[in-house]
């Protein structure tokens, strides 16, 4: 790559050599992979430049690039092309948006402006850069870690939030460059060159719509962990069976997403599917992400449990609840509180039964609140799973009730019936999955319980924020 590079500084404009020897080097560098010659090379040519058009060649965050911006003050160097044109001059022209199958690098380019802009506005960018230089500050006093798990907190929410500035900014970076790489190769007649450019800046229209999706999660509680419960409602067998089809379509979404998943609970039902089960979703945003999902989802479809082939209407209950962690718990449990009961695991039957009392239950007897865990073998860790999961819905039912939402956080899976439900399956007489908070829907229904949700998701997300803002 460098002798290509410097080739190319030797056959083209300076202007345009600048900008794909940077380009090229720090895209390298964001994946750590540039060599410390290659750095050399760009170091002395950069500084032995006499001139430096704004945004161009310089860094953003006005640092060595390699080195991660430490500074919130790097949020005020607006990205700008060799003729001055920033991102909101881009929305200014007002390109035509046309399809993404259109090879037209102003459609490109108008829809990531619009997307950037959008993703400042969910951010509240000015308020993020502010939270941030509060935060440095903190970070810098001496006596910071006296106290281990503040200064912890501290430095995950800075760190959280610095790499959502250096995203934003990163893209604004790559979408100058790309355009001046454009317009000066249609100087140089570089069709090849113009081609790549074009390829990038479709890359980053729809890298930016999950970027899209992200600024949507800014709750206290956004970034954590969660668990999933799906309970059966009305509809015996039929609705067993559908409570096994939601979980599974969380497993399967968790995966797409790169969660890990694990299985904490699970009540099987007496001919098919579960009585209710959780899961452990463990991730970045987990909870941001399927807080989304609360709620009673319906499914209506030819039951495979009639043998009149009638159609039937089923139900079950999503709760999602934060594992909030590393000392953020809101409620503290003492033992004196607590019930624990074991009883023997259940099981297929057979040489599968379980022969000890390894399940474990345990209820919090101030709330009533109880959580079980018959997943391990070993008694010990099912208590601790267990524990995890009571002091998770402790801490939700907190929350709850100090933000006065109880009907958001839901704490109580009953009033699973007809009349509650935020979404609709309808697998016949037609095919369709239908949001009823946000009216968005799609006739795949297969797609949608394979795990393809974040449709579902960021349509309600969107609104969610829509009406906050209001």
């Amino acid at each position: 790559m460098s002798y290509l590079l410097l080739k190319t500084l030797g056959k083209r404009s300076t202007q345009l050599s600048r900008i794909l020897l940077f380009s090229s080097l720090s895209s390298q560098s964001s994946n750590n992979c540039v060599s410390n010659n290659s750095l050399s090379i760009f170091h002395s040519w950069y500084n032995s430049s006499n001139r430096r058009n704004k945004g161009s060649t310089k860094n953003p965050c006005g640092s060595t690039w390699g080195v991660r911006c430490l500074s919130s003050e790097a949020a005020a160097v607006e990205a700008t092309t060799s003729d001055g044109l920033t991102v909101e001059g881009i929305i200014a022209k007002n390109w035509n948006i046309l399809d993404e199958s259109e090879n037209d690098w102003k459609s490109h380019a108008s829809s990531i402006a619009q997307s950037i802009h959008l993703i400042k506005k969910r951010l509240k960018w000015k308020r993020l850069i502010d939270r941030l230089e509060v935060l440095s500050a903190q970070l810098n006093k001496a006596d910071l870690w006296d106290d281990p798990v503040h200064a912890g907190k501290i430095s995950r929410e800075h760190g959280s939030l610095m790499n959502k500035m250096e995203d934003v900014m990163a893209i604004e970076q790559e979408l100058v460059e790309h355009i001046d790489m454009i317009k000066l190769s249609r100087e140089e007649n570089d069709t090849e060159l113009e081609s790549e450019s074009v390829k990038a800046l479709l890359r980053i229209r729809r890298n930016v719509k999950e970027k899209e999706l992200e600024a949507l999660l800014s709750g206290e509680h956004d970034y954590c962990s969660c668990f999933i419960e799906v309970q059966a409602g009305a509809g015996g067998t039929e609705s067993m069976d559908w409570a096994s089809m939601v979980m599974q379509m969380y497993k399967l979404w968790a995966q797409r997403k790169g969660y890990g998943v694990s299985v904490v609970d699970e009540m099987p039902g007496e001919i098919a599917g579960i009585k209710r089960a959780t899961i452990k979703v463990d991730g970045e945003n987990a909870f941001g992400y399927a807080k989304s999902e609360v709620g009673v989802h319906r499914l209506v479809r030819i039951s495979p449990f009639d043998s009149a082939k009638r159609r039937h209407t089923s139900f079950a209950a999503v709760a999602v609840t934060p594992i909030l962690g590393d000392g953020s718990t809101r409620v503290q449990i003492n033992e004196s509180d607590l019930r624990v009961e074991r009883f023997r695991s259940g099981g297929a039957g057979g040489q599968s039964v379980n022969t000890t009392e390894s399940a474990v239950r345990i209820t919090h007897i101030p709330t009533g609140i109880t959580a079980s865990c018959q997943n391990e073998r070993s008694q010990h860790s099912n208590k601790a799973s267990a524990l995890a999961v009571l002091q998770s819905r402790l801490d939700q039912l907190e929350m709850a009730r100090q933000a006065q939402m109880n009907a958001q956080h839901t704490q109580s899976l009953t009033e699973i019936s007809w009349g509650n439900q935020i979404r609709t399956y309808v697998l016949h007489p037609y095919r369709m999955v239908k949001d009823l908070r946000t009216n968005y829907e799609v006739s795949d229904p297969d797609s949608v319980l394979e795990g393809d949700l974040d449709d579902f998701i960021l349509s309600f997300l969107s609104t969610s924020l829509d009406k906050d803002e209001e």
